[in-house]
């Protein structure tokens, strides 16, 4: 779920120092007087009324003299206008090199504090080891202003986990098999169900502003917990938290504009977990959506399992994310999205949000200098900022890393058509064959461990009936 700014800046064309403009040609020899001119200035007005051939040589001369004096005159305000051009051109440039190149701090905003200290908290755990709702909760309150209720968000998570596994109990369903587990919670996303005397209703796609544009608490596992709908964001989320209070193994995989949930079936094949629409989905229905590219399956960006790593760099630039909707752009989104890349570096959405960061600095920087980064012409000027050109060379390298990395923009219009797609008949025959194929295999599993178990505890009675018998002997009856 995320969004670029404006559009690619070219490369910086070669830079010439701009040339300054003339004044061009005056109609009149009468120049008036000029402020801050170099020469004294005359009007010369013949009288034409006695005007005679003897004078017209000497009215000539005069003429002459005052063409010349114009040129000389013209002469002086060219050369002043170029020292005031030059005065100018050289004072812009020292501006504009002494300027400030980073974005501006947001910091004096309220609510900015509680993301710092979002960020801190995050920075302080072990990135292999750690809980998924408490980096779910901690990046959620910090929208909040950190005024949401930590042990009522985990009392209400071990809540529903303990009533799957009493669920899987009364069905003599195995508490101990990663799928079982899995299958559960799949049905709990999917379908109504009976739960501790009150009834679930399964999970809706919220379709109304599901990329967060207008109201980003859309994106959150709260909102989805509080209204029963969210979307490929906060489902896959919730399901990895409450598998986590189950002590289960489901993985997050990313796609184009989605996520969804992967585990490891007992044939040791990796099955989606499609909860959009309530479905097993195949990585072909994935490849069908016809944005992604070979090169973003060999970088790895999509249709893969993230690690504990990889998935807390994607909670930093959920952090970063949500400060940038609600404050905007500032350094603090940069530092947050370097430690998302340190975690992920081939993480598509940290790049992305990266190629913001740089495109706003570089915009913040152009509107100070008063160059219009749009004009191929007027872009010329930034080289006489290094900072600048630095900027921009920094923007184009992170659009090309995103397109090496194998980016295809994908449209919301798209990305809903695919959704839809998932819903054929088809689709939901495909599904409904592979959790049947999977839900028979794990009854056969299960009946293969009680009958191990079964033996198990024949051959040690066995065991313990065949042992030698050992009666000890009283002393004091000798």
């Amino acid at each position: 779920m995320y969004q670029l700014g404006f559009a690619q800046i070219p490369n910086l064309p070669t830079i010439s120092r701009p040339q300054t403009s003339s004044l061009g040609n005056y109609s009149s020899n009468d120049f008036g007087s000029m402020a801050g001119g170099r020469s004294s200035q005359r009007s010369y007005t013949p009288n034409i009324a006695n005007r005679s051939n003897s004078t017209q040589q000497q009215q000539s001369d005069y003429g002459t003299q005052a063409r010349s004096q114009g040129n000389a005159i013209m002469q002086d305000i060219e050369r002043d206008m170029a020292e005031v051009q030059e005065a100018q051109f050289r004072e812009w440039i020292e501006n504009g090199r002494s300027i400030p190149y980073n974005l501006p701090s947001l910091s004096e905003k309220a609510g900015t504090q509680a993301y710092y200290d979002a960020f801190n908290k995050l920075s302080g755990i072990d990135s292999e080891n750690y809980s998924l709702a408490d980096v779910n909760f901690t990046v959620e309150n910090a929208f909040y202003d950190n005024k949401r209720d930590l042990k009522g968000f985990k009392s209400g998570i071990q809540k529903t986990a303990k009533q799957l596994l009493q669920k899987m109990k009364e069905r003599k369903q195995d508490t101990e098999s990663n799928v079982s587990k899995n299958l559960m919670l799949f049905e709990y996303f999917s379908k109504d169900m009976n739960l501790g005397g009150t009834t679930h209703k399964a999970f809706e796609y919220d379709f109304k502003d599901y990329m967060g544009e207008k109201d980003y608490s859309k994106m959150f596992v709260s909102k989805l917990l509080k209204t029963g709908s969210g979307q490929c964001h906060s489902m896959p989320l919730l399901y990895l938290i409450i598998a986590e209070a189950m002590g289960t193994e489901a993985h997050l995989s990313l796609a184009p504009n989605h996520s969804y949930v992967r585990f490891m079936d007992d044939e040791g094949q990796y099955r989606n977990v499609e909860l959009t629409n309530g479905m097993f989905s195949t990585d072909t229905s994935l490849l069908e959506s016809g944005y992604i590219k070979s090169e973003a399956l060999q970088n790895k960006i999509y249709m893969e399992n993230l690690t504990k790593k990889e998935l807390l760099g994607m909670a930093y630039f959920d952090l970063a994310r949500g400060y940038a909707k609600k404050f905007g752009y500032d350094e603090f989104v940069d530092k947050t999205i370097e430690k998302a890349l340190e975690l992920y570096p081939n993480g598509l959405a940290p790049n992305m949000e990266r190629a913001n960061v740089s495109q706003a600095r570089f915009a913040n920087v152009m509107k100070k200098l008063g160059i219009n980064p749009e004009n191929r012409q007027d872009l010329q000027r930034i080289g006489y900022f290094p900072k600048a050109v630095e900027q921009l060379n920094d923007v184009n390298q992170q659009f090309n890393k995103i397109d090496e990395l194998g980016y295809t923009e994908m449209p919301a219009s798209a990305y809903e058509s695919w959704l839809a797609s998932l819903k054929t008949e088809k689709n939901k025959q495909e599904s409904e064959a592979l959790a049947q194929k999977i839900h028979l295999y794990q009854i056969q599993k299960q009946k293969e461990k009680q009958q191990q178990e079964a033996l198990r505890k024949a051959q040690e009675k066995k065991k313990k009936d065949e042992s030698p018998k050992y009666f000890p002997i009283d002393p004091n009856k000798l």
